[in-house]
C-alpha cells in the first residue's frame, strides 16, 4: 500500500516538518493533524494520504481503512531547477528551485505489531 508524489515544487526541508509530525500515526490521526496544521505542505500530503488509502482499498482489498498505520513517510530531494538572477556589473547569481519526492507506505496495524514481536 504505497503512494508516491514526484517533483512537488516545494523544498524537502519544509516538507519534512509536516511529514515528521505525522509519521507513525494511524490514518485517522494523520488526516486530523494535516487538516489543522497551518503549513502549505499539508494540502498535497493529505491528497497523497487519501491516494494511498484508495490504493489499499482497491489493490489490497483492505476493508477497514481506520486500521491502517503510516509505516514509512519519506521526503527525498527531487530535481533541482537552476535559474539565475542578474546582479551588479553584469554578473549573475544562481537560484536553486528545489523539488521534493514524497513516498508514503501504509500497513495494517496488526501486521505492524507482529513485526515488532
Amino acid at each position: 500500500m504505497k503512494a508516491i508524489l514526484n517533483n512537488y515544487r516545494q523544498s524537502p526541508r519544509k516538507m519534512r516538518l509536516v511529514v515528521d509530525a505525522v509519521k507513525g500515526k494511524t490514518v485517522a490521526q494523520a488526516q486530523a493533524m494535516l487538516a489543522l496544521m497551518p503549513k502549505i505542505a499539508t494540502v498535497p500530503l493529505r491528497k497523497l494520504l487519501e491516494s494511498a488509502v484508495a490504493n489499499a482499498k482497491e489493490n489490497q482489498k483492505v476493508t477497514n481503512a481506520g486500521a491502517l498505520v503510516i509505516t514509512d513517510f519519506r521526503v527525498d530531494p527531487g530535481v533541482v531547477l537552476k535559474r539565475s538572477m542578474p546582479r551588479a556589473h553584469g554578473s549573475a547569481y544562481q537560484i536553486l528551485k528545489r523539488t521534493s519526492k514524497v513516498t508514503l507506505v501504509l500497513s495494517e496495524a496488526s501486521s505492524k505489531l507482529k513485526a515488532k514481536s
